[in-house]
Formats: structure tokens, sequence, C-alpha cells
């Protein structure tokens, strides 16, 4: 949807689209588009309508994540929209990392923290799982 207004995107997408999830007893519908860090079906974290998006994956080989962006100038060249970069540097490097990449390319402040949240949640979901200690059981 490049060189159409944001919020003229939004009013034509906001009910009916590929990636709306809609479940009876929710208010809120779900979304399943890329680049929505929160999935949630609102202007803010739309991933289609906003000229400067950002998306944070889980990396394909299982360690670290994947941040996906669109860039600006390319908005008329859907081939060259989207840049991925894998972050797989370690959890805390990593992090400060992606903070560093918003902050540096302009990119929404509004999602700096949403952003954040989904890298340590991807990270946080590679970890492995700490065996149980079983006790031993009680002999009477």
């Amino acid at each position: 949807m490049a060189g159409i207004p944001a919020h003229l995107s939004w009013a034509i997408i906001r009910n009916n689209n590929a990636f709306l999830v809609k479940k009876r007893n929710i208010k809120k519908p779900f979304s399943t588009e890329p680049s929505n860090l929160s999935n949630l079906a609102s202007f803010r974290f739309n991933g289609l309508i906003h000229k400067k998006t950002l998306g944070v994956e889980p990396a394909k080989e299982g360690k670290g994540f994947q941040l996906v962006w669109k860039k600006t100038r390319n908005q008329h060249k859907l081939s060259k929209l989207t840049n991925k970069t894998t972050m797989k540097a370690g959890p805390r490097r990593s992090l400060y990392k992606l903070r560093r990449f918003i902050v540096k390319n302009g990119y929404r402040k509004d999602l700096t923290k949403a952003a954040l949240r989904r890298a340590s949640a991807v990270l946080k979901s590679q970890r492995p799982v700490p065996a149980k200690k079983n006790r031993p059981k009680k002999t009477e």
C-alpha cells in the first residue's frame, strides 16, 4: 500500500484482511501479519500500512532472532522493501544492538519497548529447559 496515507490504508483494511484472526468473546481481534510486534489488530502495531516498521522473528538456526525492517526509500520496489539481519551475539548484546538500531536509524520510538519485549521473549524461548531434580522417595 505504498503511496496511500496510513490512516486511509487502516480504514480500508481495519475490519477485513487476510491476517485478521477473530474469535468469540474476544473484544480486540488478533493479527498474524509480518512486522506486527504485539499480534494485535491495531493502527499502532500494523506492519502493512506504515512506511517504517520493525519485526522480530526467531532465527532460522534456532539461536538468536531475526530483525526485519522496511526501508522508506524502497517503497515502490517491493523486492527491496524489507531487509533482514540475524542477531545472535548473545542476549544482552543483541538487545543492546536492537535498541541502538532503532534509535540511530530513526525508527518509531513507540515500538522500541515492544520490539525489545518480543526479542527477549524469543531469546527466552530458545533457552534450554533445566532438568528437574527428582528427590528420592522416602522409605518407611
